[in-house]
């Protein structure tokens, strides 16, 4: 048992070790945000299973506040209403989910954040191509491979590991520094 706890923490410690060494996405992506809020955009966001929840806890980063008090960014996980998950699971499949939600909520000038640990999910992937077609930006947050969605964004973050909960926990690291610089351009905008 303590092989296996210290194997975690230390794999853990590397990848976020590799995360500071390799930074520059994340100024990049939070600039974007920044930018897509300041005009008015909205920020929707995606992802199966653990990202799910990283995509909930991210719009309510943005909605609520992360550190400070500031105007409430618009931000929406398309992970959260059962009757639009089930109706259009039910209707259209499970790889429609969140392409249909960026259909009916996207605009020119939104911004869609694709979290998918593999880069792969069909449902993550058919929504970023459906943003792109809408004339959004989309930014990715995948494991170190990057997978099929990478080449749909035109930013991302690789999380440098390739292992699940390591390539989770360094997703929510990058979004709390993300959500932390974005917070601060809207407080001084």
């Amino acid at each position: 048992m303590q092989k296996k706890i210290i194997s975690a923490i230390t794999r853990h410690q590397a990848a976020a070790a590799a995360l500071a060494a390799d930074h520059a996405a994340l100024g990049a992506i939070a600039e974007a945000l920044a930018k897509t809020a300041l005009a008015g955009g909205r920020i929707l966001i995606c992802g199966n299973g653990g990202s799910a929840a990283d995509s909930q806890h991210i719009a309510g980063e943005f909605v609520g506040r992360f550190k400070k008090e500031r105007r409430a960014i618009a931000a929406i996980a398309l992970t959260t209403d059962t009757s639009i998950l089930t109706c259009l699971g039910n209707d259209y499949g499970f790889d429609r989910v969140f392409e249909r939600q960026v259909e009916a909520l996207g605009r020119p000038g939104d911004l869609l954040l694709a979290i998918s640990t593999s880069g792969s999910s069909p449902n993550v992937l058919k929504a970023a191509v459906k943003a792109r077609e809408t004339g959004m930006q989309v930014v990715g947050f995948f494991g170190k491979k990057g997978g099929d969605i990478l080449p749909h964004c035109g930013l991302a973050f690789l999380a440098p590991e390739t292992d699940t909960p390591r390539v989770q926990e360094m997703h929510i690291l990058a979004a709390h520094i993300i959500c932390e610089l974005v917070e601060d351009a809207v407080a001084a905008a």
